[in-house]
C-alpha cells in the first residue's frame, strides 16, 4: 500500500486512528554511546510520517502531541516508536516535522535529477546514494569525474530547475509492461501493493518509495560540491539541494568574515595568508624544540652540579614532549637517581616518565600509573606513558620521595 505521506508529500497534518500499540525498545546514539530507550511501536490506520526506506531517512513528528522518535516499515505497515502508550482505536492527530520532511524531499528529488542527467550526459550509473544530515552523496559507477563534466552537470540540473519541470507520482501494477521501462535497483523482498513511479517529465522515470517535490522548481537550486574517491573504482559525488545551499552559503559567508577579521586580509588572500602562517608556525615549532632540547640538557647539568641534589629528581613543565623528558633522564645517572618527569596541563592530561634503577622502577611504575590514571609500559629502568590527569602529581612525587628516603635509611 501507499501511505498518505506518499500520496500527498505536502500534507503537514492528518487525522487517523490507532490500530495497535505494543511495547518496544529503540537503540539511540547519544554522544557517541548506544542507549536503549523503552517505549511502544504504534501502527496507525494510515500515516503522513514516512518510514525509512529507499535511501531516505524517516520522518519525525507528533502523534497526539507525543513525539515520534523513529518510523520504520514492516511489510505494508509503518511502525511509529513513541515513549508513551496510545489507546487502540483512539482517533489521533498526526503532525510532521515539516522542515525535516521538506529537506528530505529536496535532497531525494535532487538525487533523482542528478542521477538521471549523469547517466544521460556521461553514461555514469548511480550504484547507491546516502542522504546525510548535512550533505548527500551519490555513488557513480566511474573511477573519476572530470571538473568540466562536474560543471556541465551542475549547469544542466539547475537549468531543469529553472524550467519548472513537473514531477508526477504514478502507481502501476507489478505486471504492467510500463514497469520494465523505468529505472530501478529492484524491489525489497517484502514489497506489497502497487509499484510507485516518480516521473520527472521528459527527464526520468524511477521506481521509488520516497517523498518528492511536485515540481523541480521547488528544489530552488543544486550545488555540486565536488567528488571523492569511492570504493571499487567508483566516485562519490557530493551535493546540496534547496535550503541546504542557502544554509551553506550563510555559513561560508560567516566563516569568511571571521577569517577576514583574524587574518586581516581580503577573502581572496585567505589561502595565501594561511599558508604563510603555517610556514611560520613550523619554523617556530622547530626553534622551540631546539630550545627545549637545550633546556633539558641544562636542567640535568644543574641537578648533577648541585651537591645537595640527592637521589631523587622531579620536574613538571607545561611545554615539552617525550624527547624532552628522555634527554633529561639520559643526562642524569639514573643508575643512582630516581627521576620523575611530567609534561602537560597541571591538572589535565599529559605525559610522564619514571626512570631509575630497574628494580625500583618496575616496582613503583604501576602505582604511578594508577595515581595518574594513565597508560604506560616499563622496560630497562624506564616507565613512561600518557596520564589522563596530572592532578595527583604531588601525591606521586611524595610517594617516590618517601621511597627514596626509606631506601637511603636502609642502606645506612
Amino acid at each position: 500500500m501507499a501511505f498518505q505521506c506518499q500520496r500527498d508529500c505536502y500534507m503537514k497534518e492528518f487525522s487517523t486512528s490507532v490500530v495497535s500499540c505494543c511495547p518496544a525498545e529503540l537503540k539511540q546514539d547519544v554522544d557517541g554511546k548506544k542507549e536503549i530507550v523503552k517505549g511502544f511501536n504504534v501502527k496507525l490506520q494510515d500515516t503522513i510520517l514516512f518510514p525509512e526506506g529507499g535511501g531516505q531517512p524517516d520522518d519525525h513528528g507528533l502523534i497526539a502531541e507525543v513525539p515520534v522518535l523513529r518510523v520504520t516499515r514492516q511489510g505494508p505497515d509503518a511502525l511509529h516508536f513513541v515513549t508513551l502508550p496510545l489507546e487502540v482505536g483512539q482517533e489521533v492527530h498526526v503532525k510532521v516535522d515539516w522542515e525535516r520532511r521538506f529537506d528530505h524531499m529536496q535532497q531525494h528529488s535532487g538525487q533523482h535529477l542528478i542521477t538521471a542527467l549523469a547517466d544521460t550526459m556521461f553514461g555514469y550509473k548511480t550504484t547507491s546514494w546516502d542522504l546525510a544530515c548535512q550533505r548527500s552523496t551519490i555513488e557513480l559507477d566511474t573511477h573519476s569525474v572530470q571538473p568540466a563534466q562536474l560543471q556541465a552537470l551542475e549547469e544542466a540540473v539547475n537549468e531543469k530547475i529553472r524550467a519548472h519541470v513537473p514531477v508526477n507520482v504514478k502507481l502501476l501494477s507489478l505486471d504492467d509492461p510500463a514497469v520494465e521501462k523505468v529505472r530501478s535497483r529492484g524491489l525489497p523482498d517484502d514489497h506489497a501493493g502497487p509499484i510507485r513511479i516518480i516521473d520527472i517529465e521528459g527527464v526520468d522515470a524511477n521506481m521509488c518509495c520516497g517523498t518528492h517535490v511536485s515540481n523541480l522548481s521547488h528544489l530552488q537550486v543544486i550545488k555540486l560540491l565536488g567528488t571523492e574517491k569511492g570504493k571499487k573504482n567508483k566516485t562519490n559525488l557530493i551535493f546540496l539541494a534547496g535550503s541546504r545551499v542557502l544554509k551553506y552559503a550563510e555559513k561560508s559567508y560567516s566563516t569568511e568574515r571571521s577569517l577576514v577579521s583574524l587574518l586581516k586580509t581580503g577573502a581572496d588572500e585567505h589561502v595565501k595568508a594561511v599558508d604563510k602562517l603555517q610556514k611560520s608556525v613550523k619554523l617556530l615549532q622547530k626553534a622551540n624544540l631546539s630550545l627545549l632540547r637545550d633546556m633539558a640538557v641544562l636542567v640535568a647539568q644543574n641537578f648533577k652540579n648541585d651537591p645537595q641534589s640527592g637521589s631523587f629528581f622531579s620536574l613538571h613543565k607545561k611545554e615539552g614532549d617525550n624527547e624532552f623528558m628522555n634527554i633529561i633522564a639520559n643526562e642524569i645517572n639514573t643508575e643512582e637517581t630516581l627521576v620523575f618527569l611530567t609534561v602537560g596541563e597541571e591538572k589535565g592530561p599529559g605525559l610522564f616518565l619514571l626512570a631509575g634503577p630497574s628494580g625500583p622502577v618496575s616496582e613503583l611504575g604501576p602505582r604511578v600509573l594508577d595515581l595518574l590514571e594513565g597508560k604506560g609500559v616499563g622496560k630497562n629502568g624506564r616507565f613512561q606513558g600518557k596520564a589522563n590527569s596530572l592532578a595527583r602529581r604531588g601525591e606521586v612525587e611524595d610517594f617516590l620521595r618517601q621511597h627514596c628516603k626509606h631506601h637511603s635509611s636502609e642502606e645506612e
